[in-house]
């Protein structure tokens, strides 16, 4: 992290302007980056920071404002001008190519030749260079990208940055789909990147990170910059959040509303094991209570999620629903009995990016809408639009294609799906994946709203706050087995920690 009381102005936004037709993304963004330092930039879903990412990658040109790089005006008119300049951008869709190695992916566009003959060997030992210095000497150069993990597809992403000679990194969302060790090792890889006096734009919705990794900071609002260059280790979180949303939060989780002590049981699981990945499970949710599960990654949440839905097929054990038990392995089964899924994954498990909002929210009830075999469109656009309200979904433009809604939006896409078809169990694997502070209130009010609506929720999080803040109950799980159930109010971040290395140890 940068030290120097009199650093180096590298790149300087000033009164920057971005219009798509009637709409503004960007309504005057002002931004220094110093070299050798990490800058965070922050805002709620829809407050300018993609665009500014690809204005500045030279993905869109501005409308208005100026860019200045080392002290002089500059145009950036496309990615390759950025890159010459010596921008180099990671964003949050990871764009590699799942056919090709990893050595291809990554002099993809600049490939080393010797004599006009593309030298494989060349590639190859550069791409070795760059997996050591990036922590994983292990990544063959010859290995298929589309066989590796999302984290590790990441790797290659940046590798394919570090391959050309940058001075300023731009990062969205890079924690997204990592681990915490994977994220202890992408955080040394940024501190080794600005002690060779490289810069970081560094973008992400968790503000612990921030606090961990950030020099400085601007915040973003509507599309301008309403926080300049803020000092990390200086600006409270509580003041973060009031610049981001405009308002004073001032508590992260909704209170609890206490479960009626005659509630039935919704939810019943016994004994449920998918061989290899976990075993053993006991479950049960009543009307109005959300139940969570914590663990680590790897640790078989999701696994647990997806058998219960019937997307996985049980090896042995039981799911029951108002006391009628559930075919194994069948999503249909679960949706006949009101049991709706918002997956961990939501681009590519829940939601056709492509098609327009009402289209995904109406996904589950097809049948609702249709007559004499063909579907009523008005009608699904009617009760998409009633949810959209009701939600916040902005903008409540139900023919808008999904793709390019903000993830907190995409998000409530996936709820109003289950409001429309109505739940008595709601399953939710990282329902904040990837959704800024202020969306991150609204979804957290909506389940609420619903366990007190009688719905049974279950809830799964890599964030061990977020399961507490909302669970009544929480599972405690590593290796595939259920170490413990604690009621919520007798158990803490801590204690949950301690149970799961105590549980991974044995």
């Amino acid at each position: 992290m940068i030290e120097d009381d009199h650093p180096v102005s590298l790149l300087e936004v000033r009164g920057l302007i971005k219009s798509f037709g009637a709409a503004r993304a960007l309504k005057g963004v002002d931004l220094d980056v110093h070299a050798g330092e990490v800058h965070c930039v922050l805002g709620q879903n829809g407050a300018g920071k993609s665009t500014l990412i690809k204005t500045l990658s030279g993905a869109h040109q501005p409308d208005e404002g100026e860019i200045r790089w080392n002290g002089e005006a500059v145009t950036i008119a496309n990615p390759v001008a950025a890159l010459e300049l010596g921008i180099a951008t990671m964003y949050q869709e990871l764009d590699v190519v799942g056919g090709l190695s990893i050595a291809e992916n990554i002099f993809l566009g600049h490939e080393l030749a010797r004599g006009g003959v593309i030298s494989r060997r060349e590639a190859a030992k550069r791409t070795r260079e760059l997996m050591q210095r990036l922590g994983h000497p292990d990544l063959s150069p010859s290995r298929e990208v589309g066989t590796l993990s999302p984290a590790n597809q990441q790797i290659v992403s940046m590798a394919r940055a570090l391959s050309h000679d940058i001075k300023l990194m731009i990062m969205d969302e890079p924690s997204a789909v990592l681990d915490s060790e994977e994220v202890n090792n992408l955080f040394r890889v940024v501190e080794e990147l600005t002690n060779q006096g490289i810069a970081v734009i560094y973008i992400s919705h968790r503000l612990e990170e921030i606090e961990r990794i950030g020099d400085r900071l601007t915040v973003l609002k509507d599309g301008a910059s309403v926080g300049s260059n803020l000092q990390v280790s200086q600006t409270p979180t509580r003041e973060l959040i009031s610049l981001m949303t405009g308002t004073d939060i001032e508590h992260a989780f909704p209170p609890r509303v206490p479960i009626a002590d005659d509630a039935p049981v919704v939810l019943e699981v016994e004994n449920l094991t998918l061989a290899g990945v976990f075993e053993g499970v006991d479950l049960s949710v009543r009307a109005g209570e959300v139940v969570g599960l914590a663990g680590l990654v790897g640790s078989g949440r999701s696994e647990i999620l997806e058998t219960i839905y019937g997307h996985r097929k049980a090896t042995a054990g039981s799911v029951k629903v108002n006391g009628k038990k559930l075919k194994p392995g069948s999503v249909s089964s679960a949706v006949s009995a009101d049991v709706g899924l918002s997956p961990e994954e939501r681009k590519s498990q829940g939601l056709l990016l492509e098609e327009p909002i009402y289209r995904n929210a109406t996904l589950s009830t097809f049948t609702r809408f249709a007559k004499a075999g063909l579907l009523d469109e008005a009608a699904e656009r009617r009760a998409t639009e009633e949810q959209m309200k009701a939600l916040e979904l902005r903008p409540a433009e139900p023919n808008r294609i999904t793709r390019t809604l903000s993830g907190g939006n995409q998000q409530k896409i996936m709820l109003a799906r289950w409001l429309i078809h109505g739940t008595e169990v709601l399953i939710l694997d990282e329902p904040t994946r990837g959704v800024d502070v202020g969306a991150r209130q609204e979804i957290y009010r909506l389940i609420r709203d619903l366990a007190e609506a009688g719905t049974a929720i279950l809830i799964v999080s890599s964030e061990i706050e977020e399961v507490l803040g909302l669970a009544d109950r929480t599972l405690i799980i590593a290796d595939g087995h259920v170490l413990a159930e604690r009621s919520t109010a007798d158990i803490d971040e801590h204690g949950v920690l301690d149970l799961v290395m105590k549980g991974s140890a044995a």
